[in-house]
């Protein structure tokens, strides 16, 4: 079991990683990163709840609909590994403004990522808003 368990932390933070690059991407709408990275039958649940295609999720980050982003800090990762599959967890933090005015938001995000010709792309996200503390 030791074995198996060290075994699985590299592909753990492979993973982590790829959330990471992904969340990275779009903020920065990086279009041929998203399509690197993410498979044909992707599928998107937005914070609204939408079902967005990869189509759609491609269209919402092309260069021309381009405008400032947030500020944003991927933690609290939790990865489950399944043969080739993977589930991915972690939480998502934006920061819009600076100083006084300052803005911050966290989701939830859940990830399904799938391991083709030794390449993990992901097959899905869904993002959850996160309620801020009651004051």
């Amino acid at each position: 079991m030791a074995a198996g368990a060290a075994g699985a932390a590299p592909v753990d933070e492979e993973l982590t990683a790829l959330v990471k690059r992904h969340a990275e991407a779009q903020g920065s709408f990086d279009l041929a990163t998203l399509k690197a990275i993410t498979a044909e039958n992707y599928v998107e649940i937005s914070p609204v709840g939408e079902v967005d295609p990869r189509e759609k999720m491609l269209s919402f980050y092309a260069p021309e609909q381009k405008r400032p982003s947030p500020q944003l800090k991927v933690d609290e990762p939790l990865v489950r590994v399944f043969g080739d599959s993977a589930v991915i967890y972690t939480r998502i933090s934006y920061t819009m403004g600076a100083g006084e005015t300052a803005r911050t938001f966290a989701m939830r995000a859940g990830y399904v990522a799938q391991l083709k010709d030794g390449k993990w792309l992901l097959v899905s996200a869904q993002y959850t808003g996160i309620r801020p503390p009651k004051s």
